[in-house]
């Protein structure tokens, strides 16, 4: 059973803290976060009751904890919880920010004055908005995501580019995404039939955003829980979260639903990468390791060109001495080679592409590690 956790707690992986986000962030270690789902209230500014054009009641989003007195008591609430998180989210992390109109715009200001760097933003477009009843509108039928880093120079961050190409048919997974909003056997609802929470988000939404910037094992944080979702796909796809709520109501409906999911094995877990996620190998090491040899003649796959090796990890051509790279380009008149490709070696009669010696290397390391 997932457990609602003092702030104290020294273990608050995979718990739900009960409080003020604000107060139970200042009180997680720092640095400590990998990603951080945020979906704050959004100051809708309802005005009395919502009516169908059947004059039934509309079980729209009018609880207090969405009410604020003006923008400004907003902006301040905004800053307060955007700061703590920044505190406990690792220097290469990640921020998801979720709103409407109503809030994004004020939200996003926010991230830049405070030098998030924002990396998209995502548009989630729903299958099946709720219309405008009264006709004076366009049916508001989108809400956007914010994803930002904290540091702008941040290069370090997770982003499983291969993974969503792969799960979209390798295609580029674009910035717009299609999804219904939670409904049916997903919608938790009390004994009375009522939802139990008027903005649950879908665990589709955010299966993709877990899957695109965290990796099996990562600490996702979600400061306003509400029933669960993040924590529910969070345990599904192998990674810990930290949730914090102040509605007991929500918290129950959290954990029961947390408690009932199954997560996945590792293997059902790994993320699809692709050569750019992989550790750095310098040529040097190749040689190091006696994959290569100083003296060996590397050539083209058509044997049109030739370049021994030297001891330095450089290539000796035409009385020419450079990288793999570089001497690759200088001999076909190129501004730019990938080395690793263009150069082979001759084994047993054969050319063996360098890169092949490259990923035995590879090999070699996640072994040893």
């Amino acid at each position: 059973m997932q457990q609602v956790e003092s702030v104290k707690s020294v273990d608050h992986l995979d718990s739900i803290i009960q409080g003020d986000c604000v107060a139970a962030m200042s009180r997680l270690p720092a640095n400590s976060v990998d990603v951080i789902f945020a979906d704050p209230p959004y100051n809708l500014q309802l005005g009395g009751e919502l009516s169908r054009p059947d004059q039934s009641t509309v079980d729209a989003c009018d609880d207090h904890w969405d009410q604020f007195d003006t923008f400004a008591a907003y902006d301040a609430f905004s800053r307060a919880w955007l700061t703590a998180a920044r505190r406990v989210l690792k220097p290469n992390g990640t921020i998801w920010v979720i709103g409407s109109y109503h809030n994004i715009f004020r939200v996003g200001t926010m991230l830049q004055d405070m030098q998030f760097w924002i990396l998209n933003d995502i548009v989630w477009r729903k299958t099946n908005p709720m219309p405008n009843f009264r006709g004076r509108r366009f049916t508001n039928a989108h809400e956007t995501m914010i994803w930002a880093s904290p540091d702008p120079k941040g290069k370090g961050y997770t982003f499983n580019y291969d993974a969503l190409k792969m799960a979209n048919d390798d295609v580029q997974m674009r910035s717009d995404w299609v999804f219904p909003i939670c409904t049916g056997g997903e919608r938790l609802k009390g004994e009375d039939g009522k939802k139990v929470h008027p903005t649950q988000k879908p665990e589709a939404l955010l299966h993709r955003v877990l899957m695109s910037s965290t990796k099996p094992g990562d600490v996702v944080l979600d400061p306003f829980f509400g029933t669960g979702t993040t924590g529910a796909v969070a345990k599904r796809l192998g990674r810990h979260f930290i949730g914090i709520e102040r509605e007991t109501d929500y918290i129950e409906a959290a954990r029961a639903r947390i408690d009932a999911i199954e997560p996945g094995q590792a293997a059902q877990l790994t993320v699809t990468t692709g050569k750019r996620a992989l550790p750095r190998v310098p040529f040097g090491a190749i040689i190091e390791n006696g994959l290569l040899s100083a003296g060996d003649v590397l050539t083209d796959s058509k044997r049109r060109w030739k370049a021994m090796i030297r001891a330095d990890g450089s290539l000796i051509e035409s009385g020419e001495a450079a990288s793999i790279h570089k001497t690759g380009a200088r001999v076909q008149g190129l501004d730019a080679c990938n080395g690793w490709t263009f150069w082979h070696v001759e084994r047993e009669g054969k050319l063996v592409c360098i890169d092949d010696l490259r990923a035995i290397y590879r090999d070699a390391m996640g072994s040893a590690a």
